[in-house]
């Protein structure tokens, strides 16, 4: 429609003149039944489609792990008074948290024997402990560091009983007076011990540093090849893990 909006125009109201043009009813019925189109094709869409957000995604983590996460190369230490058991401590890095820790059945003493003939192999195996869920193939719920006990085997030789231990005050003394060290083999002195007669020390405590190559083959095997410095030919040693 056309508005002559003309001021001169004496008989022209203005205040009674729309603000728009006034659109036809063929128009104004065209539109409804395309908007009414438009609503039912969207509604049919979510009718179809099902979102589903998971809820952890709206709550805050009440906790965050400040140990990174175990990587293809880590910091393996092996530590022991001369006669008394050998500790395995495997490390992201020379400073950050043990994630695994454990208390070989062999002394300190034997294990250097071993490794001066030029090759040591050490298997622990465990138990795999099944739980089945209806109607599906079951498999072990604890991760492979957390199992608690080992049988041990040097060079084919079964040897004892190897234990899984939380990290203890005696072995945080061990890894934060090696802490700065990232590759190499010495004598620590230890602390005298008041309750022996005289003050005895308990005897020197031996430790060995080296990265480990660290192999994941399944959730039920993994393995640490220790990698000597600059690629010399030092002692071979190799560490499974085993749930067998």
């Amino acid at each position: 429609t056309y508005y002559n909006l003309n001021p001169e125009t004496p008989d022209l109201d203005f205040h009674s003149l729309p603000l728009v043009a006034r659109s036809s009813t063929t128009s104004a019925a065209a539109f409804h039944r395309t908007r009414i189109t438009v609503a039912a094709f969207i509604r049919s869409l979510l009718s179809i489609f099902t979102f589903h957000f998971p809820a952890s995604i709206f709550t805050i983590p009440t906790h965050l792990s400040i140990t990174p996460s175990l990587g293809r190369r880590v910091t393996g230490t092996l530590f022991g008074n001369r006669h008394g058991h050998v500790t395995f401590a495997v490390q992201y890095d020379s400073r950050s948290v043990p994630v695994l820790i454990i208390e070989f059945a062999v002394s300190t003493s034997t294990l250097v024997k071993e490794m001066s003939s030029g090759l040591v192999r050490i298997a622990l195996e465990c138990e795999k402990k099944i739980q089945t869920p209806r109607g599906g193939r079951g498999r072990s719920a604890m991760r492979l560091f957390g199992e608690p006990a080992w049988t041990m085997y040097c060079n084919g030789r079964k040897c004892g009983y190897a234990v899984s231990r939380s990290c203890n005050e005696s072995d945080w003394h061990v890894l934060s007076t090696v802490e700065r060290v990232s590759v190499g083999a010495g004598v620590i002195p230890t602390l005298v011990d008041n309750d022996h007669k005289g003050g005895v020390s308990e005897g020197e405590l031996l430790y060995m540093r080296a990265r480990f190559e660290r192999v994941v083959g399944s959730r039920d095997s993994e393995a640490f090849y220790m990698l000597n410095p600059d690629g010399n030919g030092g002692a071979e040693l190799s560490i499974f893990l085993l749930r067998i």
